[in-house]
């Protein structure tokens, strides 16, 4: 019994890890690639094939930890009172909202007046710990109908023309870099809205069931199998049919391979049925086959998966403080003015400045060696410590 539920665990933590070692390629390639905000990475007309699958791939990142986040929850509520996990996910909701809005906002701007705050997946992941601590309470069938609901509905809402959209519209459901005045000169970019990503982590709490100690290790990969595939497939159809699950049609070209682009671009902010169909299907076929999987390498993996508010924070930090020395190098002063990025100001990031692909895939590559052995030290720290304020980070 013992060796069934650490594996599980194992599983858990080695997606996790490994959509974090991902998303630094995205956070790398958008401080150092000359490309990043010239033009969009998922454009046929304008990409390339290995550019779009570096973009691509880092769309399963923030779902994927939502999802597992979920997850988490339910098993949480395995060992607390209902009451207990309430009141620690609210206040760890709140805590995120503070850490979104200023250590991470601060790590992408390196800017001391907060022109902008930025209300990204932290934020939505702190908002649904917050909608979360409400959710428990309700009976497990329906906080899976909900769940089902929001995910498999709010495309509906595609269709509300922008005359009845505005500051309650964005941050609940559209977000997609919405701006709007919280103060004089200030603005909030709501970038993941609250609700479609509230829906998946409700989602990721019911499947939370599958890792229950009573539940037979067989049925639960029977079952990420089934899930998996059957969102591949769901996805496959309502993207062939062309119909309904996101507001961007494919396109039909004589390339194939911007006709393939153009199927699998599907929209993110805020997420679409498909973008989740998409991303959750392969994460649970992941989770199937991911039990027995224990060498050198997932081990390694596991180690992120185990600290990833941790890995997350610092590896923005170093990101930014690199982009700094290397704008240092190119000739530039720290006193430079910089433009904003579509509204938003990134100290020492000049649009068009920057580096082949290549060279953003060793930074990548070096950026996550270079944080391994801060985030082995810290797992063990984690281990062997029960400090209160350590279930925080």
């Amino acid at each position: 019994m013992n060796t069934t539920i650490r594996n599980r665990i194992y599983s858990l933590d080695l997606l996790r890890g490994l959509v974090m070692v991902i998303m630094a390629l995205d956070h790398t390639r958008d401080f150092f690639h000359f490309d990043a905000f010239l033009h969009d990475p998922l454009d046929g007309a304008t990409t390339t094939p290995i550019l779009y699958f570096t973009r691509w791939i880092t769309h399963f990142c923030a779902p994927v930890f939502v999802f597992l986040a979920g997850i988490s929850i339910f098993l949480q509520h395995l060992r607390k009172p209902t009451a207990e996990l309430s009141a620690f996910l609210l206040k760890r909701g709140l805590w995120l909202l503070v850490v979104e809005f200023v250590l991470i906002t601060f790590a992408w701007t390196f800017s001391w007046s907060f022109p902008v705050l930025i209300m990204g997946v932290i934020a939505a992941i702190g908002f649904g710990m917050v909608g979360m601590a409400a959710v428990i309470r309700l009976p497990f069938k329906m906080i899976l109908a909900l769940g089902l609901v929001i995910v498999l509905g709010h495309n509906i809402l595609d269709s509300v023309p922008s005359t009845h959209q505005g500051f309650t519209w964005d941050l609940l459901r559209n977000g997609n870099f919405a701006f709007h005045p919280i103060g004089a000169g200030h603005q909030l970019a709501i970038v993941y809205p609250i609700l479609p990503w509230l829906g998946l982590m409700m989602l990721g709490y019911c499947a939370g069931k599958l890792y229950a100690p009573d539940f037979n290790g067989a049925q639960r990969k029977r079952t990420l199998l089934a899930g998996g595939a059957g969102l591949v497939l769901l996805f496959l159809l309502l993207r062939t049919l062309n119909v309904y699950g996101d507001p961007d049609p494919r396109v039909s070209h004589t390339d194939l391979s911007r006709t393939i682009m153009s199927f699998l671009d599907v929209q993110k902010y805020p997420p679409s049925l498909l973008y989740m169909c998409m991303t959750i299907g392969p994460a649970l076929l992941f989770l199937a086959i991911a039990e027995p999987l224990n060498d050198r390498l997932t081990q390694a993996i596991r180690v992120f998966g185990r600290v990833p508010f941790f890995y997350y924070v610092l590896h923005f930090y170093l990101l930014h403080l690199l982009g700094m020395l290397l704008f240092v190098a190119q000739g530039h002063s720290l006193s430079d003015p910089t433009p904003d990025v579509f509204g938003i100001p990134f100290r020492y990031l000049i649009i068009g400045e920057g580096y082949s692909l290549t060279v953003v895939y060793g930074i990548w590559i070096g950026l996550v060696l270079a944080l391994y052995p801060l985030c082995r030290w810290f797992n063990a720290y984690k281990q062997h410590h029960a400090y209160w304020w350590l279930s925080y980070v």
